[in-house]
Parts: structure tokens; sequence; C-alpha cells
């Protein structure tokens, strides 16, 4: 099992981490939501839950609840630039639909 960040993701948070003076990663979850099922909690972690399943990529910890970890197992996080939009994408091999705007899926 594991959830790892790309290259250019894991700079993207080791940057924003270094400017807020705080917090130990990103954490990466999963919450019922949207038309397919399933969308995306990301957000910075300022420390780790007991429960948390750590893991650790180019440097940064990446940080998952148990109970998402199933649906997330094998993700990688990217940071992409696209014209003038840049943001983090999802590579998940568990999904088998999304929906048209992309912010929920199903596994």
């Amino acid at each position: 099992m594991a959830v790892t960040l790309s290259e250019s993701a894991a700079k993207h948070v080791a940057n924003f981490l270094a400017r807020r003076g705080k917090g130990v990663g990103v954490r990466l979850g999963v919450k019922t939501s949207g038309c397919s099922g399933m969308a995306y909690k990301l957000e910075y972690a300022d420390e780790a839950d007991a429960a948390d399943v750590v893991f650790e990529s180019h440097g940064v910890k990446v940080l998952v609840d148990p109970k998402s970890l199933p649906y997330i197992d094998g993700t990688e996080l990217d940071f992409v630039r696209e014209g003038l939009n840049e943001g983090f994408k999802f590579n998940n091999p568990n999904v088998k639909d999304q929906c048209g705007c992309g912010e929920s899926f199903n596994v």
C-alpha cells in the first residue's frame, strides 16, 4: 500500500509549508460527495493523528486516514500547470468512473 507525490507536487507542498512556517505534510482522504459518489479531501496537516497511515515521498509526508486508504491506495498526487491553470491532479488507479466535471469518482 502506498500513496505518493510526484516531484512537482512534493516541491509545491514543501515550499508552501516553508512559507506557512508550520505543518508536517499533506493529508489526503476521501468523503462521500458529488454525482459519482466520492470526492478527494486535501489539506495541509499540522500534526499526525494516531490512526493516520504515513507515507513519505520526495521528503514530504502524506497522511491518510485508514478508512480512506482502500479507495486511494496506489494514488500519485501530482501538481500540474496547464495554460493559466495550476493545481493538484489525482492519478488514482482504483477509479472506475468519474463525473464529467472531474470533482467526484467511484471505485
